[in-house]
């Protein structure tokens, strides 16, 4: 449990880093895409400071997921860092639908200049430094088994692809296909939305007890290779946060005492953890 808690802390540090890198990007995008009259780059830009509410959101949810359980919280506060991954959805699907909008209507009047090449050059340095706060995010994510770091990750290497497309636009664009921007920055809105409907997707699962099933097989596994488990009646498990619970009903030989049958269900918590990480365990026996 106290190694949950310094898991959180640091998945912090992933966080800060994505917001000090989107509002360094955000500004440089907004700023030479309005110069050189770039739809795609503006929306670009318009994306990373979505970003950057994203990322306050996850550092929020992590920083409240570290208090300990009170009285109103018996379970501790876990779950809001998936609710700060959940507002974060909303905030970047506002936004992916104001630039859709912005960029249906630049294609509307029919714009005909060529935003500046140093609008593309703009996108792949961007796209480039993306790539690698992702490949920490994700390292990250994983070393410390963090949903909403990983989250961010995904973001991250969204919105590197995002820069890609928007540098491809901007360069077709000086092909004598100025439209080619207005459609880009159209990409770029749709894929905005998608990765805030994907990050609303898996919150609201985690926050209605969804949890995968294949999973769950595996834990059943587990515990039936525990010794002295004879099988498993019933398994159910849900999510606090990045934290698995698990609740389960084992068969054991119907002649051991309480002793015995209590010495198997701490085995079974210690395996779930080790093997696992799941942090609470809720096992009760029944005669087989």
């Amino acid at each position: 449990m106290e190694q949950r808690y310094k898991d959180l802390k640091m998945g912090e540090r992933g966080a800060i880093l994505s917001i000090c890198v989107y509002i360094c990007l955000s500004a440089l995008k907004l700023f030479i895409g309005y110069t050189t009259n770039s739809e795609a780059l503006k929306a670009d830009g318009l994306n990373n400071t979505t970003d950057i509410i994203a990322s306050i959101a996850v550092l929020i949810g992590l920083r409240i997921s570290q208090k300990p359980a009170d009285k109103d919280h018996p379970y501790g506060h876990w779950k809001a860092e998936t609710v700060s991954s959940l507002v974060a959805s909303f905030i970047m699907a506002i936004v992916g639908l104001q630039v859709l909008y912005e960029a249906v209507t630049s294609i509307l009047e029919q714009k005909t200049e060529a935003p500046d090449l140093i609008a593309a050059w703009t996108g792949i340095f961007c796209a480039i430094v993306m790539y690698f706060v992702y490949r920490y995010n994700c390292n990250l994510a994983t070393k410390i088994n963090s949903q909403s770091v990983m989250a961010a990750a995904k973001d991250n290497l969204s919105d590197a692809w995002v820069s890609i497309g928007t540098a491809i636009g901007i360069i077709g664009a000086q092909f004598h296909l100025p439209w080619l921007d207005s459609v880009t920055a159209v990409i770029v809105g749709f894929l905005i939305c998608k990765t805030a409907w994907d990050i609303f997707r898996e919150a609201s699962h985690h926050l209605t007890d969804g949890f995968d099933e294949q999973q769950l097989e595996e834990y059943k596994e587990t515990i039936l290779n525990t010794p002295g488990v004879k099988g498993v009646k019933d398994i159910k498990a849900r999510n606090y946060g990045s934290s698995p619970v698990v609740d389960v009903s084992i068969l054991v030989n119907f002649t051991l005492g309480v002793g015995a049958a209590h010495d198997i269900t701490t085995k079974v918590e210690n395996t779930l953890a080790q093997k696992h990480n799941v942090v609470d365990a809720n096992v009760h026996v029944e005669p087989s």
